[in-house]
């Protein structure tokens, strides 16, 4: 039986994320948006559109007016304008209109490039999202954020704008590697950190069956991550405030991934990100040591790295004050108070992010 969650924007309902083990459910969840009327286009990476856009689109054709698919190269150097340049000129050449709909196959590259481009296209037309990593599914599809990187700036040009639908098929993660399976609990354990201490709980006992991928433990950590962060969105979808909270580890996650992209996921690099804040907020006497030790020894329960040895220090802490989610020239770090409550602190300066740095680069959180 299906989950179903529903995202609401000024209390009014505005999409439904429904949560099932296969997509025996799409098509009947698709025709809630007249696609006999409608033109679709799915929009794939490389990897992810060899192994599902063929069964999706001719799930999809018995219904909708007309199917087609748009393929673009795998991997996140590819999430640019570029590609949405690509998109846009397909859409024309195969005459979509307002009316017509763009559907999101894939991890989160796919799901924030053709976000963006639905909400640019003709100036917006409606889009799916359909996550199949477990990152998008418990972060990237949910909450209407899209966007591109511009040359080595991450997602600083993008749109909110909501999806009418995300679908999230749970036996796609069956096909993940297990450093892509991975890396989506960086932003799992990351709700738990800042928002759900039972949360927190959970995952450090269930340990064995999430990492087997146990189809139970994997839906219900699904549910929660999603609802969570529906809650956190509804109250704040354009991040003037508590929408911030979500950025927990990636102040300095995003730009160690800058610098270590080619081998390290962004779940991997929030991780590692989080592991900072962690230690930033013991030292400000925001946790205990306890705290710290317990938040870090999960993260490598899940074999999520904790600290990153090539990375030079100026050089992260210069990318931190380039990053998008500075205001007035200060930055929104995600602090600690406890486990499960999380702030916004704008007071951490260079020295702090540096010692927590320094901490990262050695592999060493006791040295300090």
């Amino acid at each position: 039986m299906a989950e179903r969650l529903t995202v609401h924007e000024n209390k009014m309902p505005i999409y439904d994320i429904v949560i099932h083990e296969n997509f025996e459910l799409l098509a009947e969840e698709m025709e809630k948006f007249d696609i006999a009327n409608r033109k679709l286009c799915i929009v794939s990476d490389s990897h992810v559109a060899e192994i599902y856009a063929d069964s999706i689109k001719n799930l999809l054709e018995a219904k909708a007016k007309e199917v087609f698919v748009y393929v673009f190269e795998a991997g996140e150097i590819n999430k640019n304008l570029q590609t949405v340049m690509g998109l846009y000129t397909y859409l024309i050449e195969q005459k979509f209109d307002r009316k017509d709909m763009l559907i999101a196959l894939g991890g989160g590259v796919t799901g924030d490039l053709t976000g963006f481009c639905a909400a640019t296209y003709l100036r917006g037309i409606d889009f799916v999202q359909i996550p199949t990593s477990l990152l998008a599914q418990v972060d990237s599809s949910v909450g209407g954020k899209t966007g591109v990187d511009f040359h080595e700036y991450k997602n600083m040009v993008g749109a909110f704008y909501h999806p009418k639908l995300v679908f999230i098929a749970t036996d796609t993660l069956k096909t993940l590697t297990d450093k892509e399976y991975l890396s989506g609990m960086g932003e799992v354990i990351k709700y738990g950190v800042i928002k759900d201490k039972d949360f927190f709980d959970y995952l450090k006992e269930h340990v064995q069956e999430i990492k087997q991928r146990d189809g139970e433990a994997v839906a219900y950590m699904i549910k929660v991550s999603c609802d969570t962060k529906r809650k956190v969105v509804e109250n704040d979808f354009r991040e003037q405030g508590e929408r911030a909270l979500l950025n927990m580890g990636h102040t300095l996650g995003h730009a160690i991934e800058k610098y270590v992209y080619q081998d390290r996921l962004h779940g991997e690099c929030v991780s590692i990100g989080m592991a900072g804040a962690a230690y930033i907020s013991y030292k400000k006497g925001y946790i205990t040591r306890q705290e710290m030790d317990d938040i870090i020894s999960l993260l490598q329960e899940y074999d999520l790295p904790v600290s990153e040895n090539r990375i030079d220090l100026d050089q992260v802490i210069h990318a931190t004050y380039n990053d998008k989610k500075m205001e007035h020239g200060q930055i929104k770090f995600i602090a600690l108070k406890e486990i499960g409550n999380a702030f916004i602190d704008k007071s951490v300066n260079w020295m702090e992010m540096k010692d927590a740095l320094t901490c990262i680069l050695e592999g060493n959180f006791h040295v300090k």
